[in-house]
């Protein structure tokens, strides 16, 4: 499915300089890790949720989530939980893994000059943690995390990538698979691909009017290609 806003007016997702990722359920397989993370972490503390509810915060920061899951938790109680949720986390985060299909596609798009980008929910730990692990900091000329630029769908990661790269919104598209990820790049414009392997269901996405959606890595990859 290369779902696709037809307009002969709209360039293609190859044609942009700049390609912006969300990490989580976008490049790395890791919504599994998050809900099983939040379930152990809330049950800990005498809160219960579900796997649909816990998909629905991913993409947003840790704690914006926290708020929204467990509402009747005291501010110590949401501190406890985002302790054992990063504990869990970071314990098992050797099972999360690039999609396949995605470290071919970022080489790929670096050695034909394309400008990468990742603009993510995770705090700056936890991402330099992952950069770490998928031995991927080489391909990104800029990351941006939620305790540096503001949470999803607050635009200012992208404005904060746009301004280091020296791109305009025309130049780039970003690519999500939450619907605060489809607003963020909606909030200023910007091409978008929902991608509908990861946190959201393909019809959510929809709604949020992305550019482009695919069903699977390996079409991101023949869309982000050309």
């Amino acid at each position: 499915m290369l779902s696709i806003q037809d307009s002969p007016l709209i360039s293609r997702p190859s044609d942009k300089s700049l390609m912006i990722f969300d990490w989580d359920g976008t490049l790395m397989d890791s919504i599994g890790l998050i809900v099983e993370s939040m379930h152990i972490a809330g049950e800990a503390h005498g809160f219960d949720t579900t796997d649909d509810a816990v998909k629905v915060i991913i993409g947003l920061s840790l704690m914006k989530g926290i708020d929204i899951l467990y509402p009747k938790a005291s501010d110590t109680q949401k501190q406890d939980i985002q302790h054992s949720y990063v504990a869990h986390y970071v314990a098992n985060s050797h099972c999360t893994p690039f999609f396949d299909s995605i470290e071919h596609m970022l080489k790929t798009l670096q050695q034909r000059g394309k400008i990468l980008a990742v603009a993510t929910g995770k705090k700056r730990q936890g991402l330099d943690r992952v950069l770490d692990a998928s031995n991927s900091h080489h391909y990104f000329a800029i990351t941006r995390s939620t305790d540096e630029s503001g949470s999803k769908p607050d635009p200012q990661m992208l404005s904060d990538i746009l301004n280091h790269t020296r791109q305009h919104v025309s130049d780039a598209v970003f690519i999500g698979d939450s619907i605060y990820d489809i607003q963020m790049a909606n909030a200023l414009g910007m091409m978008s691909i929902a991608v509908n392997y990861g946190a959201a269901s393909s019809s959510t996405l929809a709604e949020q009017n992305p550019t482009y959606q695919v069903d699977s890595p390996q079409e991101l990859a023949e869309i982000l290609s050309g």
